[in-house]
């Protein structure tokens, strides 16, 4: 089981985030709550926790301040930013901390648990002795923030590059960082663009798109299922099924053989 911290000053939050956490985690993640910044930090190693999922306006620490502490002590974990504050300078030191995912409360459940997801699948790359492990990237370098994206049809041509890009890449190991450089915008802007440009975090686009890649290769009985989520960018089997099943409903392997007598009753007709 992993442990993942959640820091938040407000009870009600902490629930709320919790439940959500149970029902789709339930056995598979144990969370560790705290009500400040500076007791996150204690409890983040006491506990030795894997995730950290933090408020960021918190009393005395705040969660930005408790994310540095952590990070300067553990460099594999997984930082993920739950908040109601939507500002430039907020994500951009999110960024610099190298946080898995910035999210905004209140949120979808679908894009927590996607960055939950990326954060046990990270925690278990790292307990492997040999298993490979993701580069660390160099910091790009610090760009100003255009006033805004001017007009619609800049928003469409970024938005297009964009998938392009994951078109094209989404079968590599690609992250946000590796994303931004290509495109050549800062870590903290390319977070801001990509929102704008499609009201969802990288991590559940990137997963919904290759999950949707994954259906249309299930329908050739040719292609098993491990060879399948080589294809789309999973290199663990298991972990392919577990978010295909979580984003469809059924395993691949059952939703194969759904199209299958779908196809079979078709032929009848």
């Amino acid at each position: 089981m992993y442990r993942v911290l959640m820091a938040d000053d407000e009870p009600i939050e902490r629930m709320v985030v919790a439940r959500t956490i149970e029902k789709y985690f339930g056995g598979l993640l144990e969370v560790v709550q705290a009500v400040n910044g500076r007791e996150a930090v204690e409890l983040f190693f006491e506990k030795d926790c894997h995730i950290a999922l933090l408020d960021i306006e918190m009393p005395g620490m705040n969660g930005l301040e408790a994310a540095e502490r952590i990070r300067e002590r553990n460099k594999s974990c997984s930082i993920i930013f739950l908040t109601a504050f939507d500002e430039f300078r907020y994500a951009k030191r999110a960024i610099s901390v190298k946080a898995l995912d910035y999210l905004l409360k209140p949120g979808k459940d679908e894009e927590l648990v996607a960055a939950l997801e990326e954060g046990i699948r990270i925690a278990e790359q790292n307990e492997k002795p040999r298993g490979e492990k993701e580069a660390d990237l160099s910091e790009n370098q610090d760009q100003t923030e255009p006033e805004e994206i001017v007009g619609n049809l800049r928003m469409q041509a970024v938005a297009e590059s964009i998938r392009n890009y994951i078109d094209a890449h989404y079968m590599e190991e690609i992250s946000l960082q590796t994303m931004a450089g290509a495109m050549n915008y800062s870590d903290a802007y390319f977070c801001k663009i990509f929102k704008q440009c499609f009201d969802k975090s990288f991590i559940l686009y990137l997963s919904e798109y290759r999950i949707e890649k994954a259906k249309q290769l299930l329908s050739d009985m040719a292609s098993n299922v491990k060879d399948i989520s080589i294809q789309v960018g999973y290199r663990d089997a298991n972990y392919f099924a577990k978010v295909f099943k979580r984003m469809v409903g059924i395993t691949p392997t059952e939703y194969r053989m759904k199209g299958l007598r779908e196809q079979g009753k078709a032929d009848e007709k």
